[in-house]
């Protein structure tokens, strides 16, 4: 996960530029974020910061509560949608992003990176020598595991004849094995199997060439039990 500083393009400049433009034309920096103490302590330990400001620590606005002492610098909560906040609401945003595609659609531009974050989980390892714990653990493993998995993957579910089978199951990507099911017509077979999201478009000439009757399902979890293996 990457968290970033965007704002409008006429912004784009470092962020130190930036504290010491808006504090030279008598403005107010107002950051919208969903993470408002990540983003005191990214203001606070800029050197312009430090060299306008001192150790005062930027406001931080709440509908609860409100600490901080500099009003020049300050920062509000938001609730979801921090890309539609600017310039209305807020000069600029401290948001997650990946492809970077919510932020230009919403007109802004990243101007520098806040940190990198990934999930984890820890586990204590008085309970991995626990065999009924370590059992729950690697149950919350594979839901963990299952869940990522399951976004980059597509079920597919075709009917194909049995003079195209084996054409198509050579062209066929599969998470192991396709599932091969006859059908009650016959002479037809059932043919499922899991694929990667970014394989589908490649494989459309040939489902459109062999197969009949394409379902395409996003699963809600796929669960690689055994990379997990048991207590």
């Amino acid at each position: 996960m990457r968290l970033v500083l965007a704002g409008p393009p006429e912004l784009k400049e470092d962020p130190e530029k930036l504290l010491v433009d808006f504090k030279d034309k008598g403005r107010k920096l107002r950051i919208a974020t969903e993470y408002p103490n990540i983003t005191s302590c990214f203001f606070k330990n800029l050197e312009s910061y430090r060299k306008i400001y001192g150790k005062i620590r930027p406001a931080v606005i709440t509908p609860w509560y409100t600490f901080g002492e500099n009003q020049n610098v300050e920062i509000y909560l938001s609730f979801g949608a921090t890309e539609a906040k600017p310039p209305e609401e807020a000069d600029l945003v401290v948001d997650v992003t990946e492809t970077g595609t919510t932020l230009k659609e919403n007109g802004l531009v990243e101007i520098a990176e806040v940190m990198r974050s990934s999930a984890v989980l820890i586990a204590n390892k008085a309970s991995l020598d626990c065999t009924s714990k370590k059992e729950k653990i690697l149950d919350i493993v594979a839901l963990l595991k299952g869940a990522v998995e399951a976004r980059k993957k597509l079920h597919i579910f075709i009917n194909v004849s049995e003079d195209n089978l084996q054409k198509l199951l050579k062209e066929l990507p599969a998470l192991k094995s396709p599932t091969i099911s006859k059908l009650s017509k016959e002479g037809w077979y059932a043919v499922n199997t899991v694929i990667d999201e970014d394989q589908l478009l490649k494989v459309l000439p040939t489902l459109r060439k062999y197969a009949q009757g394409l379902v395409v399902h996003k699963p809600s979890s796929i669960m690689p039990l055994e990379e997990i293996g048991v207590a």
